[in-house]
């Protein structure tokens, strides 16, 4: 039997494959998948898990936002590709809708997970904001859940920061990238982004994609600030210092939503820079909690549980419906 779950990251697309107990991981870069045909991504999947696609049992799938429905259903049965507009917040290469109609035209069994939005069944509160987190997310949120944990915030930090808290199994609310803490690349928009905005001079989107930490910076993107970091230079150090407390500050929200459901829970960082050792002390000094760490795969590994146990009968992952088959 295998599972496949597909993480619709901000730089690539990630592969997870379950097959009994063993677990295989694979990305293809979004502008290479935009370049591919649907069989030549379909033949690479094959030839990186050394399985036909035949013998896939069901595919877990996201793409983009996932705004357009609320519950987990069959691919084929989605308006379009289960997005209100597609326009909104991030940049677009086309390697994500490659993928996706590649295992929708392919016939293999196939799920779409939803995001978090305002039809989703999380605390009413939240839903002052249009959108919470897009569908890898819950991936990242399950994974946590079959590790055993059933009450934690989670806190995604790569491109973006995006921070989901879970209470007894179920998410009850989310902060999405372009609501508070900045990332890498992305972020909120200010007071100066607004006016920029309003002035003509860029699109709301052009804002968003470049109101993160790497505005302060003479870096061109996360590996050149990485690599900066390790060698301590003070403008690479700047910027984590800054994502480091504006997502301790975005923790600790979604804490503070937890409390109120007299719950207390653990804390996971995840994403490539939740996973640098430096980030992971600063956070940890900020909270004065432990923390644990996941990878970037794990989105894509928790999208595969999901389709797993979705194929085994579960009528509901982290509090959301599935409608399947």
């Amino acid at each position: 039997m295998g599972f496949i779950g597909i993480d619709h990251g901000t730089t690539a697309m990630r592969f997870a494959l379950i097959d009994g107990e063993s677990t295989l991981t694979f990305e293809l870069e979004r502008a290479d998948a935009a370049a591919m045909s649907e069989n030549e991504i379909l033949t690479s999947l094959e030839e990186h898990f050394g399985i036909q696609r035949e013998t896939i049992d069901l595919v877990a799938l996201t793409y983009s936002m996932g705004d357009g429905f609320s519950t987990i259903k069959d691919v084929r049965s989605l308006e379009g590709r289960g997005l209100k507009s597609i326009e909104g917040a991030g940049k677009k290469t086309g390697g994500g809708t490659k993928v996706f109609d590649a295992i929708r035209n392919s016939g293999i069994p196939a799920i779409a997970i939803p995001g978090l939005h305002t039809e989703s069944k999380v605390d009413s509160r939240m839903k002052v904001f249009s959108h919470l987190t897009s569908p890898e997310k819950l991936g990242i949120a399950y994974h946590i859940l079959c590790l055993g944990y059933n009450n934690f915030v989670v806190s995604d930090i790569s491109s973006n920061t995006v921070t989901l808290a879970v209470a007894d199994g179920e998410v009850i609310g989310a902060i999405d990238a372009c609501i508070f803490a900045p990332g890498v690349h992305h972020g909120p928009l200010d007071l100066q982004a607004i006016r920029d905005v309003d002035n003509g001079y860029c699109t709301a989107n052009q804002a968003f994609i470049k109101a993160g930490v790497l505005k302060m910076t003479p870096y061109k993107d996360r590996e050149e600030l990485l690599f900066a970091a390790e060698k301590r230079e003070n403008p690479a150090l700047l910027a984590l210092d800054t994502i480091a407390l504006f997502a301790a500050m975005e923790i600790t929200s979604m804490q503070l939503l937890l409390k109120d459901y007299e719950i207390a829970g653990e804390v996971f960082l995840a994403g490539s820079i939740g996973e640098f050792e430096y980030m992971q002390k600063k956070i940890h000094a900020h909270l004065g909690q432990e923390c644990q760490f996941l990878g970037k795969w794990h989105a894509a590994i928790g999208c595969a549980e999901i389709a797993r146990d979705v194929f085994e009968g579960e009528k509901e992952i982290l509090g959301v419906e599935v409608n399947y088959p």
